[in-house]
């Protein structure tokens, strides 16, 4: 589902105003004897080339969003290893003209099983590629989302499901 409900029966108050929502990226990681792979997705709304991400519903741990938005969109379990990044993105104008400021916070994860494929609609298709060849990536903030999951060595608390 690309908009939660819950977002939706804001806007119906709010109209396009502006909303903070809290985002994650889940940047899925798999090694392979060729190298450290990441999974990708192209965007069903717009064709662009991203890593797993999502909203993070009310009262839901950001990690359990996380986890939970890959097995929405692509259909892969996955573990949940380090906080790479926390960050506010510029606001963002949507196309029915909602704007939303996001606070992203992307995680490095690791794929633990099932065969990627497009399992909501979120996106059109769904694979692995190498971390050193991202020049099709929608843009240098996801890139660099990547780039820092990628490099992510510290240990994070989450909470457990």
């Amino acid at each position: 589902m690309p908009t939660p409900e819950y977002v939706l029966a804001l806007r119906k108050h709010i109209g396009h105003d502006p909303l903070v929502l809290i985002g994650v990226t889940a940047v899925i990681l798999r090694e392979t004897s060729d190298g450290v792979e990441v999974l990708l997705g192209r965007r069903s709304d717009n064709g662009a080339l991203a890593p797993i991400t999502g909203i993070v519903d009310p009262g839901e741990e950001p990690a359990v969003a996380a986890r939970r938005e890959a097995r929405e969109e692509a259909d892969v379990e996955i573990v949940v290893e380090h906080l790479a990044w926390v960050h506010q993105l510029p606001r963002r104008t949507h196309v029915n003209g909602d704007q939303v400021d996001y606070l992203d916070l992307t995680f490095r994860c690791c794929w633990v099983s099932g065969e990627p494929r497009p399992a909501d609609g979120e996106l059109t298709e769904v694979g692995w590629q190498s971390v050193d060849d991202l020049a099709d990536v929608a843009s240098d903030d996801l890139r660099e989302r990547i780039r820092l999951a990628v490099a992510a060595t510290g240990e994070t608390v989450f909470a457990r499901e």
